[in-house]
């Protein structure tokens, strides 16, 4: 039987935690969607997202950045009147808003990916033997200034800090879970 973190409970938190919670991504189209979804997050579970993932692909054109940034008035009200999203005006709208702030990104740095891992100094950070998991950290709070000075919404601390560890930046599995040794494992073998 695997030791694995506390908080997945479900077959789909499950699966997400075994799979990609805490995995380093590069790819700038996941980032887009982990940041859209973070977002989206807010005042809910995260289980909430999870069970409406595949609609959010589907409705956000499966997250492409260029196309998000184009959306009208018009696809925003389809989108607000789609049951199998969360359908709030400010969210759907910070989708539009950051697709924007991430296409400027990459224009000036490259790609998202290259402007993200610069805070990590281009290596996951790893949680610490007896640290509990922050909801914020300073790193998360660096971050999150800087991504609203550049214009994104929905992108205080917390969001930040679960964006964080969701894409990789910190691996902050608990440190008896299966998943800290494998992918502590994969940051080493990098160096």
């Amino acid at each position: 039987m695997l030791k694995r973190c506390a908080w997945p409970r479900t077959d789909l938190a499950i699966a997400y935690h075994d799979r990609e919670w805490g995995v380093p991504l590069h790819d700038d189209r996941g980032l887009f969607e982990f940041l859209i979804l973070e977002g989206a997050q807010a005042g809910l579970s995260w289980e909430t997202v999870l069970q409406k993932r595949d609609n959010y692909r589907a409705a956000f054109d499966n997250f492409d950045a260029a196309k998000v940034a184009k959306y009208s008035p018009r696809k925003v009200q389809q989108l607000l009147d789609n049951a199998g999203i969360i359908r709030n005006r400010l969210k759907i709208t910070s989708a539009i808003q950051n697709a924007n702030a991430f296409i400027a990104v990459q224009r000036e740095l490259g790609s998202f990916d290259e402007h993200l891992w610069r805070f990590v100094d281009k290596r996951p950070l790893k949680r610490k033997r007896g640290a509990t998991v922050p909801a914020r950290t300073p790193l998360s709070d660096t971050l999150s200034k800087d991504l609203a000075k550049r214009g994104f919404n929905f992108v205080g601390s917390t969001i930040c800090y679960a964006f964080m560890q969701a894409v990789g930046l910190i691996n902050d599995h608990d440190l008896r879970c299966f998943r800290y040794r494998e992918i502590d494992n994969a940051r080493e073998g990098e160096g």
